[in-house]
């Protein structure tokens, strides 16, 4: 009888986060699950590793097809020691989320749950990072999870040896998503501005807020038009930013 697959799951919203909770179960009916994760919440922190602190691993549960770590540091973090402290081998898959909020379009760049899962592709681990298009901690993950469950399953029979996926879900319910899209990442970008306060000693702070520009969200091949038309969308990503469209200009002002 051959091995079931090793998935390690992870995510940025922390441990306890009802995002991750229905990730794993997801998860563990395809097999053995490493589950580490964040002791706090780490949205936003992008690709960051921790370099001038020590990190701490805390043991949450451990059976023989299930084992749940927290961890000190960043969702990159976790799958870095995941793989050199925790695994006994390479995992089949690294799955990050589900995100509580959305990771499509430019949003990808700062997200921590879609940095966990590029960790893995770096690797050479097929990753996929999942996002519900919804912040609220009662979110409902009945919808998402059910189309994790679809898009593990088509991975883990995939013939792609390596490969990352970004996968954003509507606030929908399941009844009412058309299925699933393929689709370029969207051009957006976020404006910032940042609200100036005082604390009680008089000091100012600032507090960052903003909002989402998006630029070509009414074509159909991007992300942003597939959710905002009732699709799952699926962007393969990549860590590699070269553009390759300007090679040859900037080459020229040298040569």
């Amino acid at each position: 009888m051959p091995d079931l697959p090793l998935i390690l799951v992870t995510n940025d919203d922390g441990f306890h986060a009802p995002g991750i909770v229905a990730l794993t179960k997801v998860a563990r009916t395809f097999g053995r699950v490493i589950k580490i994760a964040p002791d706090k919440p780490q949205s936003g922190m992008g690709h960051a590793i921790t370099i001038n602190s020590t990190l701490r691993i805390q043991t949450m549960e451990k059976g023989d097809d299930y084992e749940a770590y927290q961890c000190t540091g960043t969702p990159v973090d976790c799958v870095k020691i995941a793989l050199d402290v925790i695994l006994d081998r390479k995992p089949d898959l690294i799955i990050s989320g589900i995100n509580h909020g959305s990771n499509a379009s430019i949003n990808v760049i700062y997200s921590g749950t879609m940095s966990a899962a590029l960790e893995g592709y770096i690797e050479g681990i097929p990753s996929i990072g999942f996002s519900l298009l919804d912040h609220a901690h009662e979110a409902d993950f009945d919808a998402a999870s059910d189309y994790a469950k679809t898009v593990i399953e088509l991975a883990l029979r995939s013939k792609t040896k390596n490969f990352c996926l970004n996968v954003n879900v509507p606030k929908l319910d399941l009844d009412l998503i058309k299925g699933m899209k393929v689709c370029r990442q969207a051009k957006a970008k976020w404006q910032e501005e940042f609200d100036q306060r005082q604390d009680p000693s008089g000091q100012d702070y600032y507090w960052l807020t903003g909002h989402f520009m998006p630029f070509d969200d009414h074509e159909e091949d991007t992300d942003l038009w597939a959710l905002q038309n009732g699709f799952v969308s699926i962007v393969p990503v990549n860590y590699d930013l070269t553009n390759y469209a300007d090679l040859k200009e900037i080459e020229s002002w040298i040569n």
